[in-house]
């Protein structure tokens, strides 16, 4: 029997240290009740309502039933379909969907969310946690950023702490509260899994990623650290089942901050412009260009009156700093310079020729801003910005270089235009359009006013040595 009680005993001790371990490491686990409780006040639910064209109706699609013949002679064989017909048939006049979330931001009723949560939307209603909903007013909308700003008119609403998103940390606890498929209020956790990640079509937002389960309806929501204060805007997730799939991002609430109080007080955003086209560096390259490592952004190109241009910089300098910070990769210049305050001076580290220089560069206004491109461009900027464009001049030498006979160099491109859909690049040179030869920026701009919103049409273009088409497709407006 001995031996069995000691077995017994042996059991009994590793079973209470088991116990004890389970219980320790529960203790070391966050507790988000106390967050949730202060926090889940100042998170809204948007919905928005998008007016739809409606469409006439055939008499077919009443049924086959006799249709009096004075009807025919009014109407041919064509019926006007009814405004705001019900039954979400072809004579339905509205749509209203709920598409994300939002916070609260002021006392008087100022509320952050992301720019597609309500992209197109002709009425943006605002559902509070007391279940009040409220009609607001779109002060500004960000397409870079992602980031709307919006106004109810309201007073002594619950609001949000903001954080410093600066002082994130790689496996930090965060919480979001949102709506997914409009759920309101649904409460989800995880950790941050990398910081400043550049997304392909977002150069601008050094995105918080996490692995915290964002769905639709988490959009625009907020993502909170353990503190309970706002650290990012959850905006998007990485999915190929259209679901979570445990890599979700943010953008982070110091950039949403400085955005949001730019469209609250000017209206617009205005961010930095170098007027250079850049690459990585490749390890060759970087050998090539007699560098310990792999790291800066290229020059491959410049816009001859640029600000990059103007001050000095040529083809082939690499920019490995931008005020102090490093450039680790070619793709972190453009969030660099766009965070500069146009006309402001930025000191940019650079290697030319074997050695480090400095040079100091008056940044430009990045082209899509509506003043600067009109006063620089005299007028193109509204038909440029309906492509997403920036386009120059193409020089005499350099369409001899090229073996073509016309066509405009492309300069920049907005990630989300039209453009960009399509596949054009900056340093493509544009020969026609819609079977019409481009000569020069202001017959351009005359195209493109010109061109349907309706079909795709094909653009030539040229591309390191050789000729392609693409195929461009505008929208409606």
């Amino acid at each position: 029997m001995k031996p069995l009680t000691r077995q017994v005993s042996l059991w009994a001790l590793l079973v209470a240290m088991l116990l004890s371990w389970q219980s320790a490491v529960a203790r070391e686990l966050p507790d988000f009740t106390v967050l949730v409780e202060q926090a889940a006040p100042g998170v809204v639910n948007i919905s928005t309502t998008r007016m739809m064209p409606g469409r006439t109706q055939g008499f077919e699609d009443f049924g086959g039933q006799d249709i009096p013949d004075i009807f025919r002679h009014f109407f041919g064989d064509r019926f006007p379909a009814p405004p705001g017909g019900g039954g979400g048939g072809p004579g339905r006049g509205q749509e209203r969907q709920s598409l994300g979330s939002g916070f609260i931001i002021s006392e008087d009723g100022y509320i952050l969310t992301n720019a597609h949560v309500v992209d197109g939307a002709d009425e943006i209603l605002v559902r509070l946690n007391d279940r009040r909903e409220l009609e607001a007013e779109l002060i500004g909308a960000d397409s870079q950023t992602d980031v709307a700003l919006l106004k109810v008119d309201a007073s002594d609403l619950p609001t949000l702490r903001m954080g410093d998103s600066d002082r994130l940390r790689v496996g930090e606890w965060v919480a979001a509260i949102g709506s997914p498929f409009g759920f309101d209020h649904s409460v989800t956790a995880g950790i941050i899994s990398a910081i400043n990640r550049t997304l392909p079509r977002d150069a601008y937002v050094p995105f918080i990623q996490t692995d915290v389960a964002i769905n639709p309806g988490n959009s625009g929501g907020p993502l909170f650290n353990l503190d309970g204060e706002v650290v990012g805007i959850n905006a998007q997730i990485f999915t190929r089942s259209g679901g979570f799939m445990g890599v979700s991002f943010a953008i982070p609430i110091n950039v949403a901050m400085d955005v949001a109080n730019q469209l609250r007080d000017d209206g617009r955003v205005r961010r930095g412009w170098l007027g250079v086209m850049i690459q990585p560096v490749s390890r060759d390259l970087a050998e090539s260009f007699g560098m310990d490592s792999a790291s800066g952004a290229l020059i491959a190109d410049l816009d001859p009156e640029g600000p990059a241009a103007r001050a000095g910089l040529q083809a082939g300098d690499i920019v490995l700093e931008v005020d102090g910070e490093e450039v680790e990769r070619s793709r972190n210049l453009p969030r660099l310079i766009g965070r500069v305050t146009p006309g402001n001076d930025a000191e940019l580290t650079i290697m030319r020729d074997g050695e480090r220089q400095e040079i100091a560069v008056t940044i430009g206004d990045w082209p899509d801003s509506e003043q600067t491109e009109q006063a620089r461009r005299g007028g193109e900027s509204d038909a440029q910005a309906r492509l997403g464009i920036a386009v120059a001049e193409l020089e005499d030498a350099e369409r001899q270089r090229l073996g073509i006979d016309s066509g405009v160099v492309v300069r920049e491109v907005d990630p989300r235009g039209a453009a960009a859909d399509a596949g054009i690049r900056p340093g493509d040179v544009i020969v026609s359009i819609d079977h019409h030869a481009v000569e020069e920026p202001a017959q351009l701009r005359e195209l493109v006013e010109r061109l349907p919103g309706d079909r795709a049409v094909p653009v030539r273009l040229y591309r390191e040595g050789r000729s392609l088409f693409v195929a461009l497709r505008l929208g409606n407006g």
